[in-house]
């Protein structure tokens, strides 16, 4: 992943006055400092699930339907040396990490997140407060592990984790790695991106067209790790036959527009897809690492 950063608040505010043409010269914050932690935080999209799901809903690890297909790779791009996104491909729980901080820093968190949440939720029954604290787990192990190690000061990771029970998705989010879903052949992206840009567009500062080039668009208000404590999106939606889920790093959304993807997922095996999307980010000059996950759902829900 390229290098990014986390912003104060001030800093924040600064940019969003900026973006209308307000004085920025004069309340300008003095510095912005790599990996400082920062309070600029969306609104927090939780969907309720129906009573009758919650913890009670999902049959036991054993029994749980082996309904879905999953295809997935990633790749490093052509730009960057290593890769440092990480699949999450478990017990009908799948994502992508992707890390930040440096060569080390960034594979590590990555990795580091995607072990924790295979460990924390093997053998699991889905539900919200059971995935929500698993990211928070896996959030201070990381925070705990750059602090004792300055090498990996600064380190963090997003995280886009779907976890399936017998009727529902379960999707953990934290950054702005995306997890979208294409029923009936439209494709909807289904997280909230934790960026700055993102924020700014929300704002009314900023349209999507100019979020699309803007030089600040991987800066991210919220990660895994790089700070004590983390709030964890989590979304919950109803499985339907013959959906089909796409959880990717920024890596491929940000070189391939959305009806590209969905044109492509459209028209091909998920198979194929996964290697029609990563060919596509690099075509468009794969500036990043590039990480995809394709689902399908055969049966469903209900």
């Amino acid at each position: 992943m390229k290098r990014r950063f986390k912003f104060e608040s001030s800093v924040s505010e600064y940019l969003k006055r900026f973006m209308k043409g307000g004085d920025a010269q004069q309340e300008a914050p003095a510095e912005i400092a790599p990996g400082a932690g920062g309070d600029v935080k969306p609104e927090k999209t939780e969907t309720a699930v129906p009573e009758t799901d919650a913890k009670s809903e999902a049959p036991e690890a054993e029994d749980r339907p082996q309904s879905v297909l999953c295809h997935a790779d990633t790749n490093v791009g052509r730009v960057r040396a290593t890769n440092q996104d990480a699949l999450l491909i478990g017990e009908m729980l799948w994502g992508v990490a992707d890390g930040m901080g440096g060569h080390k820093g960034g594979e590590t968190a990555s990795a580091g997140a995607r072990d924790g949440m295979l460990e924390l939720l093997s053998g699991k029954t889905p539900a919200i407060d059971t995935l929500r604290e698993a990211v928070e787990t896996v959030n201070s192990r990381l925070f705990e592990q750059q602090k004792q190690d300055e090498k990996l000061s600064g380190m963090g990771t997003t995280l886009t984790a779907l976890w399936f029970s017998e009727h529902y998705v379960y999707i953990a989010q934290v950054g702005d790695s995306r997890a979208y879903r294409m029923r009936k052949g439209k494709l909807e992206q289904l997280t909230q991106d934790h960026s700055l840009v993102a924020e700014l567009v929300r704002a009314g500062v900023l349209t999507p067209e100019q979020a699309a080039d803007h030089p600040m668009r991987n800066v991210i208000t919220r990660a895994v790790g790089t700070e004590e404590t983390v709030d964890v999106d989590v979304i919950v939606e109803e499985r339907e036959k013959d959906d089909l889920w796409l959880v990717c790093s920024d890596g491929l959304y940000g070189m391939v527009e959305d009806s590209a993807m969905e044109a492509i997922l459209s028209v091909n095996t998920p198979e194929a897809s996964v290697k029609l999307l990563i060919d596509a980010a690099m075509a468009s000059g794969g500036h990043d690492n590039i990480s995809v996950v394709i689902l399908r759902d055969k049966e469903g829900g209900r």
